[in-house]
């Protein structure tokens, strides 16, 4: 299986990461306003779980390092096929919880409280479970990172127009979200062994680990999103009637993109993590916010109505975002 030589190359793959997951929501953008986002989400789950199987048939099975995709799924134990099973399960309800927080609420309520909390929770977690970095340069790069990211917010809320109702439903539903997301990927790391090229028996690889992993967001999709279906936090209720009347091949596509470029940056930064450890590895991946904005700000225009002064917050966020990249990347080499 394909496996990074260097540090350096998984610190790049980690950087795709953050491309992948701060973009997929463009996605959601280029649908119609009338295919309500649990419709949506259908087709993005589709698309990660084909994604994560042909990265299995074709990475995860050439090369003569590690073991091979479909003799790693056969040699997993019932406890390796639960951790990750379970961090798909725990992520999809988490990434629904934040999306509703959004819509509620707005984004300068969810993302700095949802995200805030997943970043500085995930990197602890996966830090004390495999710690590998100088834990002062890493922490206070996530510190970094978090300044921006509540930066981010606030740049957000200079917007006209924003939502304001609902402030409280939208910090319960965030700190649902942030606390959920924080864990699950160390449910999934906890399934892959530490060492790729000799992979410990009964652990798997980080090819069967994510496809095992989308198969729980999948499966967990008919409880969750069917909730958020027919139960919405915000807005009209959807259909599995409309799914099949109202989505067209198009709206279909669309949606399965999003989930495949969401899963290439899952499934890399699995793959990085043997050289750069699983901290470093999804709080690089977390920076994916910064991203996020810059899609905003230079594509699609959201903050050319702000208020004066707000080019200048932009510019400072980048400067944090981009100093705690640093500080999380050379956390490895010190």
């Amino acid at each position: 299986m394909f496996i990074p030589a260097t540090y350096a190359l998984a610190v790049f793959l980690c950087v795709i990461t953050m491309l992948c997951w701060g973009s997929w929501a463009n996605t959601q953008k280029l649908a119609s306003k009338t295919w309500a986002f649990p419709l949506f989400y259908w087709d993005y789950v589709i698309g990660i779980v084909l994604l994560s199987l042909v990265f299995g048939l074709t990475l995860g099975s050439t090369g003569e390092f590690g073991r091979g995709f479909l003799d790693d799924l056969g040699q997993g134990s019932e406890a390796t096929y639960w951790s990750a099973f379970l961090g798909g399960v725990v992520f999809n309800i988490a990434n629904l919880l934040i999306v509703a927080a959004i819509s509620v609420a707005g984004m300068a309520v969810a993302f700095p409280v949802g995200i805030g909390i997943a970043l500085v929770l995930g990197v602890v977690v996966n830090y004390v479970a495999n710690p590998i970095g100088d834990p002062l340069l890493l922490f206070l790069g996530v510190g970094l990172v978090v300044v921006a990211i509540v930066l981010d917010a606030l740049i957000y809320k200079r917007l006209p127009n924003q939502k304001s109702a609902s402030v409280v439903k939208g910090l319960l539903l965030s700190v649902a979200g942030g606390v959920l997301m924080g864990f699950f990927f160390r449910f999934v790391a906890a399934s892959v062994s530490t060492d790729f090229v000799h992979p410990e028996a009964g652990l798997f690889t980080p090819y069967s680990a994510v496809f095992v992993f989308s198969l729980g967001i999948f499966l967990s999709n008919f409880l969750w999103n069917s909730w958020f279906m027919y139960r919405p936090i915000d807005g009209a209720k959807a259909t599995y009637k409309d799914y099949f009347k109202l989505g067209t091949p198009k709206l279909h596509l669309i949606g399965i993109l999003g989930g495949i470029i969401w899963g290439i940056g899952m499934s890399l930064s699995m793959i990085a993590s043997e050289k750069a450890g699983f901290a470093i590895s999804y709080g690089l991946g977390q920076g994916a916010t910064m991203v996020a904005a810059a899609w905003g700000v230079f594509v699609w225009k959201e903050f050319k109505e702000a208020h004066k002064g707000t080019n200048s917050l932009i510019g400072l966020m980048f400067l944090l975002f981009i100093a705690g990249l640093v500080l999380i990347v050379y956390s490895r080499l010190h």
